[in-house]
């Protein structure tokens, strides 16, 4: 891997909790739902792991203590399809982690007032910690995980996710990777596996199509996604997903539609 000269890393999750919703619900013997998030282990000593599988668990751990549904727009978020099959944390290597997992199992084995909201919050601590330790593992399949993971091209790669708006350049993404401009453009095919370009795209039509299901008009998700004009957003949105950005129906309204027909 390129070596980035003692640049500071930079926020790698933000951008997707603050576009994705995080949800996590614990789940009873028996009650429907996948469960995706495991407390397993003894847990005597810090002894014990956090286990979160993405795709869900067809057979829980033996030594699962408690398991969770986890929520986070997975369909549409570009994070999850990306993650590993599994990430297991232990939680001896990590103080805060395994304050974290004693007080998630704690509000999972009472019943007390504000246990689901109680519940929600720890469990999102326990899903990004398991998210961290996915990234600072790294991996050497290509993608956005591995891009994450790279020292040098998780600044460019945050960069588009955390401003999609700007009309970026190559050579501007290089220089926040501290990179040469045919360094990066070769680093970034080998590791995310498309181009800088082609990536930025993406992750703008990720964003506009949710822009549309919150109500947003077609001119308004465009422009708010950085794309040139409402013409060439709704071409390559067409193209992405098969049907006009128009003929997106806002959740509201499809809620609403729902109801009526009921």
């Amino acid at each position: 891997m390129t070596q980035s000269p003692n640049l500071p890393k930079m926020d790698r999750l933000a951008a997707f909790v603050e576009v994705f919703k995080l949800r996590v619900a614990v789940l009873s013997p028996g009650e429907a739902g996948m469960p995706a998030l495991v407390l397993a282990g003894d847990g005597a000593g810090g002894a014990g792991r956090v286990v979160f599988r993405p795709g869900g668990f067809a057979r829980l751990p033996p030594d699962a203590r408690v398991a969770a549904a986890v929520d986070f727009d997975n369909e549409a978020n570009p994070l999850m399809s990306a993650m590993p099959e599994e990430v297991a944390v232990a939680l001896d290597g990590s103080p805060s982690l395994q304050a974290t997992a004693a007080a998630f199992m704690a509000e999972a084995s009472e019943s007390r007032c504000g246990r689901s909201a109680a519940i929600n919050r720890l469990g999102e601590v326990l899903v990004l910690m398991a998210l961290r330790g996915a990234i600072d593992a790294g991996t050497q399949k290509p993608g956005l995980f591995a891009a994450l993971a790279h020292p040098a091209l998780h600044r460019a790669v945050v960069s588009i996710h955390d401003m999609p708006q700007r009309r970026w350049t190559v050579d501007e993404l290089a220089e926040r990777s501290a990179m040469s401009r045919s360094s990066f453009m070769a680093t970034f095919r080998t590791v995310v596996g498309t181009t800088p370009m082609a990536y930025l795209s993406a992750w703008r039509l990720t964003l506009a199509r949710r822009h549309l299901l919150a109500g947003d008009p077609v001119k308004l998700a465009a422009r708010r996604t950085g794309f040139g004009s409402a013409e060439a957003f709704s071409r390559a949105f067409s193209k992405a997903y098969g049907h006009a950005p128009a003929a997106v129906k806002p959740l509201r309204a499809a809620a609403s539609q729902g109801r009526h027909a009921a």
